[in-house]
């Protein structure tokens, strides 16, 4: 596609508004067609966007050959499946972005960064690291702020390019790309996620993961978790023309290396960690700011991309120590009367509210519950027996919830907000004790985000 080709944008969210502002930015004719009333459109109307709202109007809109995505819309949603029915492409706003960044000539490095769990994390981790060092960076994707977005304010602006380009990537965004080739891609995990969205298939959930190493070539590198079985099926079964940076929280390095390259535990000194790329680059895994084995991991996968744009070691380990971590990720927001209250509201599936009860050091009254998204609650079963006092179900269908472990804990309740979930935790928790909010299920029940959960639950303990 040419620069100033028409584009048609599914969806009035962050990254349908900012698609439709990089097409104008670039001079290409763009219509926005929400089937609500999407938190966008007040935007678009104050920027004199093209638009409409309430429903798809179909027969009035113009010819295009593109037609980007959010990636909230179901490939089988029949506003999609009537695009590809008139022969036209429908992409994800990280594939029109990339497609535009290309195409203005910028030729500095991409990162993208996905995986099932520790995205946002490991994401604002690499950005923490670059700005550290003094690099113009823009931190975009499914973290907050669109690519797309930043780019027309890059072209609006007259700003140059970004030196560093760190891109958070869900799967719904990679369903949606063809093209998009980063630098560097990491793929963190892929562990059972949105499978309501897949057909209940791990196979179709894990090959879109895949897609973020699917167009990179020779010259690029894909970090990977050397200990993820769906990722080694990947590999084993789809390949990758990029060079390879398997990472280990688990193995000594020798034993996950490709070519003398990746990372591992040291073999001589299990308390760091080892990175060989050009050269060894070695840490002490208690000086992390971030603590815990999926922690020390992320922290391995920033490291390593820092290595291969040849960042400077004491820089890095500087970031890596120095980083606070993400809002809603087991974040601290206060302790009452001894009782600490974590905020892990981004634990929108299992394997994330499994990293925070593993964490956990003390007796925990969990918070839990939200839309079940197909879960398999197995996996928690130890965690829950051995360190879950009591359990708070905050959603509108709790009995999944129950049916897998109220015979493991004290006492299970059912509440219907953030400040009934707060209240009751404050009332069974004794000092020494954690309240923790880790819902293991999507927000949309009762909240419009994981966001919107975090802060009224934050602000709830604040008003105890």
């Amino acid at each position: 596609m040419n620069l100033q080709d028409p584009i048609l944008v599914l969806g009035a969210g962050e990254s349908g508004v900012g698609s439709a502002l990089l097409a104008r930015s670039v001079g290409a004719p763009v219509l926005v067609s929400d089937a609500g009333n999407g938190p966008g459109v007040a935007e678009l109307e104050s920027e004199g966007i093209d638009h409409e709202a309430g429903g798809h109007r179909m027969d009035e809109w113009p010819t295009v050959h593109t037609v980007v995505k959010s990636p909230g819309i179901p490939e089988d949603a029949e506003v999609v499946v009537a695009c590809k029915d008139r022969g036209w492409e429908v992409i994800s706003d990280i594939e029109y972005a990339a497609r535009i960044h290309k195409g203005l000539g910028h030729d500095t490095p991409v990162i993208g960064v996905t995986g099932a769990n520790g995205k946002t994390t490991t994401t604002a981790m690499i950005d923490h690291m670059f700005r550290k060092e003094g690099w113009d960076v823009d931190c975009v994707g499914n973290i907050g702020t669109s690519w797309a977005r930043r780019l027309s304010e890059r072209v609006v602006n007259g700003h140059d390019p970004a030196q560093a380009t760190v891109v958070e990537v869900s799967s719904f965004q990679l369903d949606g790309t063809s093209t998009f080739r980063p630098d560097v891609g990491v793929l963190l995990n892929i562990t059972p996620d949105h499978l309501d969205r897949y057909n209940n298939d791990m196979n179709n959930y894990a090959a879109s993961k895949w897609r973020i190493t699917a167009a990179q070539t020779s010259g690029d590198h894909l970090i990977y978790n050397a200990d993820c079985t769906w990722t080694k099926r990947m590999l084993d079964q789809h390949g990758t023309s990029a060079q390879l940076l398997p990472l280990s929280a688990e193995r000594p390095l020798h034993e996950v290396a490709t070519d003398g390259r990746g990372g591992g535990l040291d073999p001589n000194d299990n308390s760091q960690f080892i990175l060989q790329h050009f050269n060894s680059f070695t840490m002490t895994i208690q000086k992390l700011a971030m603590q815990g084995k999926h922690n020390l991991f992320n922290s391995m996968a920033a490291g390593m991309t820092g290595r291969i744009l040849d960042l400077r070691k004491e820089g890095i380990r500087e970031s890596l120590q120095s980083f606070e971590g993400v809002e809603h990720r087991l974040e601290f927001v206060s302790e009452v009367n001894g009782i600490t209250f974590i905020n892990d509201s981004k634990a929108t599936n299992v394997n994330s509210a499994w990293y925070a009860l593993e964490c956990a050091t003390s007796p925990v009254i969990w918070i839990a519950g939200g839309i079940d998204k197909g879960n398999d609650y197995s996996t928690l079963v130890p965690l829950v027996k051995d360190k879950v006092k009591h359990m708070i179900c905050m959603g509108k269908n709790n009995a999944p919830l129950h049916k897998a472990f109220d015979e493991l804990v004290e006492t299970s309740h059912d509440v219907a907000s953030a400040e009934e979930a707060v209240a009751l935790a404050y009332q069974l928790g004794l000092p020494g004790e954690t309240a923790l909010l880790s819902p293991a299920c999507a927000s949309f029940d009762l909240f419009g985000s994981y966001e919107q959960r975090g802060r009224s639950f934050k602000q709830a303990v604040r008003a105890l």
